[in-house]
């Protein structure tokens, strides 16, 4: 079973206006632990994604004009991921995504690869979140101890972090280092995980 772990840095919160500046994954054979697969780019996008830019959100990710003009165009990343899945063999049944917000990253990675394509590959459909995993560790806990629920909890992935003792997200943020602390967290929630992890595959 493969994990493909994935963050995106975009120019905006909404997929109808904004664009993706930059990707990256991780895929990870969960059974082994080890990473067999990644990729990482920053995107071109034109000049009119760039005017339509959401001032907070490249303020979070630190990004100027010039980084994107030395990326690899939008369809040619398509293409690159299309291939990777398929050496990877990814498919629905064999393969889920992680991420930290999945609602965010699959509208704005399905500008990259369509729906339809995605659908004809056979690629996963399933996208899941690192705090839905940590609320359900949570309540299980807190039935097993016999706890009320509290009144709040945080679920950012910087809040989960803290809970484990691990430092929050390097900022700016950068796809990757968004990828490598998802799977930092992701460790520490299932602490049974293979060691082996992180790195190159």
């Amino acid at each position: 079973m493969l994990a493909i772990f994935m963050d995106l840095e975009t120019t905006g919160l909404d997929p109808s206006r904004h664009r993706v500046i930059e990707l990256a994954i991780k895929a990870i054979d969960i059974q082994r632990g080890s990473v067999v697969g990644a990729y990482q780019t920053i995107i071109k996008q034109p000049h009119e994604v760039w005017e339509r830019r959401d001032s907070f959100s490249i303020e979070i990710n630190g990004f100027q004009w010039s980084q994107l003009q030395n990326g690899v165009e939008e369809a040619e990343v398509g293409h690159r991921i299309v291939n990777l899945f398929r050496e990877l063999k990814v498919e629905r049944g064999k393969a889920v995504y992680i991420c930290q917000n999945p609602a965010f990253d699959r509208s704005f990675f399905s500008q990259i690869v369509d729906l339809y394509t995605q659908d004809r590959l056979n690629w996963p459909y399933h996208w899941l979140d690192l705090a839905s995993m940590y609320w359900a560790l949570k309540t299980e806990r807190y039935i097993e101890e016999r706890k009320s629920f509290p009144d709040s909890l945080s679920l950012s992935k910087d809040e989960i972090a803290k809970q484990y003792n691990l430092p929050k997200e390097a900022a700016p943020h950068r796809a990757m280092n968004g990828v490598d602390h998802l799977i930092l967290c992701y460790r520490a929630i299932f602490a049974n995980l293979p060691a082996k992890i992180s790195g190159s595959p």
